[in-house]
Order: structure tokens, then C-alpha cells, then sequence
């Protein structure tokens, strides 16, 4: 297991009193403690440590890579020090996406290699699981977030086929990447398990209740990995609102602004915002969480139903 993945020590608080005589070495920290009175921002401070998450020396997979939240959150572990290697079907996306990030991790940061794997197949799962060891050691992190969506409509109408699809890929594949990895060396040496789920797996949409079905079953899925993969494993969720991504731009893109307008924090999510959150979960900053589901929505379920006068 390698440090910045595992539980180990704790962490040192942030504290916003710093004694006058606070001094460190240089290290990316929010401004808001970098202008606290009589604080110099140099890098052996414990304060400003404390707000920068890293990965260093971890080595993370992470499914449907090729674009949207998938690639933001490969890119924010590479720029704190991990090793990602990108996973989705087509090889020129992973291509793409790989030299995006190359290009925008900067110092610091960790390598990028990429997999071909169809994220619904268990012999894929296992080979690209293979190929993460083999390239760099071991996997410590695996993020489960490749998803798909072949159907809209009401429950009533969808075929067997979409239907079993939708499955395999959201909520049986999750499990077999999580075997892989198990199997590959987190039931010795530890690791993170972060998997994508949906406020949809919370809440009730026309439309995309197929595919809602099954972000709930990721968050108990979550839950029931949880509790039986620790102390070596912690499992958590995400779970994104709307989110301006290509695969729900046809939920987004015609109404964006009224949307918008309906949302607490007043606007839509976006892929940083998820990143920030699975950096969080992933880092030692959460060594004491798992088995939960945290939401990220702009406030989208705290709106009023309109069902009480």
C-alpha cells in the first residue's frame, strides 16, 4: 500500500489562529491561509500541508477515463502525485485524454498510461486490472466510473436487452472491478474504492429511472463492500447532480439557465467540482470514512417538492 492511499497517521488540523512566528516551505495553499496575519507560505508547514491533498506514491485506475468526470478526476490525482492508468473502449479517446493530461498535470504530478477495456466485461476488467500492476507495481486506488444509458423512457417500455445492459455495466461491472483489484492485491496490501453513483439513485426522474435503478444499487453496493472489505479497504461513493458533461448534455444543454435558476448554489455542476470530491475520498484527509455516499448538487435535493402548502 503506498502512502497517500492508506489510513496511517492522522493528518494535522487546520487552524486558522497560527502563532505569529508560523513559517514553511513553498506549497500550493488556498489563499485564504496563505493571508492569515504573520503566516509566511513556505513547505514544511504543517497548516499549509494540511490544506493540500496528494497522492504521492499511489497508483490508481480509473474506468470510463476518456473524457468528462472520468478524465477530471484522473487529472486532479495526477497533479497530487498519483499514478493513473486510464481505462474506457476506445483506444484514440484513452490517446487523447492521456495527452491532455500529460499536458496539464504540471510539476509534482504523477504518470499517465492507458488501458482499452469494455468497463461491462470481467475478463477485461481483469486485464486491464493486470496491466495497472504490471506498469506501475500495484493498484491502491480504483475508481469505478464508467456508466452507461442506452435508454429513456418509462420503465414500462424499456426492453430486456437495455435493460440488462444498463445492469451489467453500472452495477454487476462495478463489483467485478472491485474483485479484480481485490484479488490483484488489496485484500493484502489495502487500497481505496471510489464509485460513481447519481442523486438520481436518491430521488425519482421521468425518463432515466432505468438508469437511476441502478445508481441506487451502487450506493448499497457502496455500503455492503464497505462493510465487508475493511479494515484493508474503504469504499465510498459520489454522488453528482447534473453535471455539464457529454453524457448528460441532452438533460442540460436545452434548459441550462432555468435550471440553473432552480438550484440553491445557482448553477451546474462541473467536472472539477466531482474531481475535488473523489481527491478528497481518495487521499488520507478520509481515512476515517467509508461505507458512505457523499452528494454533490448544488443544493438540487434540499429544492422544495411543492407537495406541502
Amino acid at each position: 500500500m503506498r502512502e497517500g492511499a492508506r489510513g496511517g497517521a492522522p493528518r494535522p488540523r487546520v487552524n486558522r489562529r497560527l502563532p505569529p512566528d508560523a513559517v514553511c516551505g513553498r506549497s500550493p495553499v488556498r489563499d485564504e491561509v496563505a493571508s492569515l496575519p504573520g503566516h509566511t507560505v513556505t513547505a514544511g508547514c504543517l497548516w499549509c500541508r494540511a490544506m493540500e491533498l496528494r497522492l504521492d506514491g499511489s497508483n490508481a485506475l480509473i474506468t470510463g477515463a476518456s473524457r468528462g468526470i472520468g478524465q477530471a478526476i484522473a487529472l486532479a490525482f495526477c497533479r497530487a502525485g498519483a499514478s493513473v492508468m486510464l481505462s474506457s473502449r476506445k483506444a484514440e479517446a484513452l490517446a487523447d485524454s492521456a495527452a491532455e493530461i500529460e499536458a496539464a498535470k504540471g510539476d509534482r504530478a504523477g504518470e499517465v498510461a492507458w488501458s482499452v477495456a469494455n468497463a461491462g466485461d470481467p475478463e477485461q476488467a481483469d486485464a486491464c486490472v493486470a496491466a495497472t500492476v504490471e506498469r506501475f507495481g500495484s493498484i491502491d486506488i480504483l475508481v469505478n466510473n464508467a456508466a452507461t444509458n442506452p435508454y429513456f423512457g418509462p420503465l414500462m417500455e424499456i426492453d430486456t436487452g437495455r435493460a440488462d445492459k444498463t445492469v451489467r455495466v453500472n452495477q454487476t461491472g462495478y463489483l467485478e472491478w472491485v474483485q479484480a483489484a481485490w484479488r490483484a492485491g488489496m485484500a493484502e496490501d489495502g487500497g481505496v474504492v471510489l464509485n460513481l453513483a447519481s442523486i438520481g439513485g436518491l430521488s425519482v426522474e421521468a425518463g432515466i429511472g432505468w438508469y437511476n435503478v441502478t445508481k441506487a444499487a451502487v450506493i448499497h453496493l457502496t455500503s455492503q463492500l464497505a462493510g465487508e472489505l475493511g479494515p484493508k479497504v474503504r469504499v465510498n461513493a459520489l454522488a453528482p447532480g447534473l453535471v455539464k458533461t457529454q453524457l448528460a448534455q441532452a438533460l442540460w444543454e436545452p434548459g441550462e439557465e432555468a435550471i440553473s435558476r432552480r438550484l440553491p448554489l445557482r448553477r451546474l455542476g462541473e467536472v472539477d467540482d466531482i474531481a475535488n470530491a473523489a481527491l478528497f475520498l481518495c487521499s488520507d484527509a478520509a481515512s476515517w470514512i467509508t461505507g458512505e455516499t457523499l452528494v454533490i448538487d448544488g443544493g438540487a435535493l434540499c429544492i422544495p417538492s411543492g407537495g406541502i402548502t
